[in-house]
């Protein structure tokens, strides 16, 4: 493994704030006030959709807490927040009713 010394990590922070910012400030502060075109508009509007899974698919599927081994609390909360999802069209609906199954059902798993 390489040590890396304090001005060299410093170094990587600031490359890694300037380039980030970069990013940002290309979408928002350069056509930030312009009027974008529908297709980018519509396109634009399936971004969470997009993320949120690849976020979320992880910490289902192979949870930190039992060794990347999927169990059956989290799969059924999962489930039951994507049927209250479909079900409502309400995004806190979902949330809190899959919250609710998963610490109803973590303390009975083993």
């Amino acid at each position: 493994m390489m040590a890396y010394s304090a001005a060299q990590i410093w170094a990587i922070i600031l490359v890694l704030t300037l380039g980030t910012f970069a990013l940002r400030y290309s979408f928002l502060g350069l056509i930030g006030r312009r009027r974008l075109p529908d297709w980018v508009l519509r396109h634009l509007r399936y971004t969470p959709v997009a993320v949120l899974p690849g976020l979320i698919a992880p910490l289902i599927l192979f949870p930190a807490a039992t060794d990347g081994q999927p169990d059956a609390a989290r799969l059924l909360a999962a489930a039951v927040t994507l049927g209250i999802g479909y079900w409502t069209k309400n995004v806190l609906w979902a949330i809190l009713g899959g919250a609710i199954v998963l610490f109803g059902l973590l303390p009975l798993t083993p």
